[in-house]
């Protein structure tokens, strides 16, 4: 069963955004080290019910993407075509991370899949 594991807030000022998380809730926040400008936040500590998430400059038609783990991303699409969604973007392989893709439900919501690097 999938359950979501990672948020994203897409927004035009991600640097701003990630400050005001930070203020208002306390969580901790750090630049990525990777191919693009993304904020990692951690809203609480591990083993504690929630999930942490990022800011990123808005790519999508959304403001908040969340990302469901799957064992295959590719079984997982079957799926969602199947059952009336679609591809947006991707699959794109993340190192260090896994494999993700972006796709949309029939109503349009978007949302990541992620197959975790085992």
């Amino acid at each position: 069963m999938g359950r979501p594991i990672h948020f994203e807030i897409l927004t035009e000022h991600p640097e701003q955004s990630a400050a005001f998380y930070k203020a208002v809730f306390g969580w901790d926040v750090a630049t990525w080290d990777g191919p693009q400008n993304y904020w990692l936040m951690t809203t609480g500590p591990e083993g504690t019910p929630g999930i942490n998430g990022a800011v990123m400059h808005n790519h999508m038609p959304q403001a908040v993407i969340n990302t469901v783990e799957v064992v295959s991303v590719d079984e997982a699409l079957k799926r969602v075509e199947a059952a009336g969604g679609k591809l947006v973007m991707g699959p794109n392989d993340i190192p260090g991370v896994g494999r993700h893709l972006y796709c949309a439900d029939p109503n349009g919501v978007i949302l990541g899949l992620l197959q975790p690097a085992r």
